[in-house]
């Protein structure tokens, strides 16, 4: 959906999400190493992101949207394709 057809509250919680999640890739450490940000903050983090993502549940439950988006590659099928595990033995092809 553009950002034209949202509201102006959906767009300031995903600009914050991004934001947050932004802040949290810049100031990433490796194992064993001190993290910049202390741990109250690092939790405030996740907290302001939890509230975000139930506002945006509540936004697009009332709006009639659902939240089954996920990101997909440019080259993925848009069907699925089930295909079998086992190869069928000369018994399963002589049985109707």
């Amino acid at each position: 959906m553009s950002d034209i057809a949202r509201t102006k509250e959906e767009r300031i919680l995903r600009a914050m999400r991004q934001v947050l999640t932004s802040i949290a890739k810049d100031t990433y450490t490796r194992p064993g190493h001190r993290h910049p940000l202390s741990d109250e903050t690092v939790n405030d983090i996740r907290h302001c992101l939890g509230l975000i993502t139930a506002r945006e549940a509540e936004l697009n439950a009332a709006a009639g949207r659902e939240m089954n988006a996920r990101p997909r590659f440019i080259d993925e099928p848009q069907s699925s394709v089930v295909v079998p595990l086992t190869m069928p033995t000369t018994k399963d092809k002589d049985k109707p």
